[in-house]
């Protein structure tokens, strides 16, 4: 057998790893997240003699309040807000923003689209081409020879729109997952921040914010129609 592991505690793509004929699989953790190794049956007769890449998932986000972590005090993100996250910082890169601020991550929710924030936003009139029009009217355009890194900082208002998603998550004394729906009302909580001058210029406002927050801690809903 060859044991898959799955990262869950960096932004980055572990090395390539050669398959084992046996590797007990474990599961671990560590300061910033959860480490899986699942374990991948396969005949020997067509084992690759390639390298088996070894994927990245992340079940927690950038947090400006480490004690959380080592206190236990905190909640895990839902898939559709790490991948919301992840579009964020590849919006801010593919307009080679230096950071990762309040706006990619207000696009970075409308980019994954399948949210119940993102199908509200778009039900409000408020697109993913409209948001990246009013970034660039509100930010500029960066020097077409600048080079985002990888994963571009998150700015300090970004930061704390992702700390008031989980503090308001644990307020509630729920115990399932910090939603998108969290992470686009900690966007409209940083009143000075891009994102936030964004969603009034495209019409949001506390009423909106109020209506989605019924819905806060459901990503989703199910049709059976």
């Amino acid at each position: 057998m060859t044991c898959v592991s799955i990262s869950l505690s960096a932004l980055s793509v572990s090395s390539l790893r050669k398959p084992s004929n046996s590797t007990p699989c474990n599961l671990s953790s560590s300061f910033l997240g959860r480490k899986l190794s699942i374990e991948i049956p396969h005949s020997n007769k067509f084992a690759s003699k390639h390298p088996t890449p070894v994927a990245t998932v992340l079940f927690s986000l950038p947090t400006g309040k480490p004690e959380r972590i080592s206190s236990g005090k905190t909640s895990q993100w839902s898939a559709r807000a790490i991948k919301s996250f992840a579009m964020g910082e590849l919006e801010a890169r593919k307009l080679k923003y230096p950071n990762t601020g309040t706006e990619a991550l207000l696009m970075g929710i409308l980019v994954e689209g399948t949210s119940i924030a993102a199908k509200f936003l778009r039900a409000n009139g408020i697109t993913l081409f409209k948001v990246r029009e009013e970034t660039v009217k509100l930010l500029g355009k960066s020097d077409m020879y600048f080079f985002s890194p990888e994963h571009p900082p998150l700015t300090e208002p970004a930061q704390r729109a992702l700390d008031w998603a989980v503090d308001q998550k644990l307020k509630s004394g729920d115990s399932g997952e910090i939603t998108v729906s969290h992470l686009l009302l900690g966007i409209w909580s940083e009143k000075e921040s891009a994102g936030h001058k964004i969603l009034v210029s495209l019409g949001f406002d506390d009423e909106k914010a109020k209506e989605l927050s019924v819905s806060m801690d459901k990503d989703y809903v199910l049709s059976f129609k």
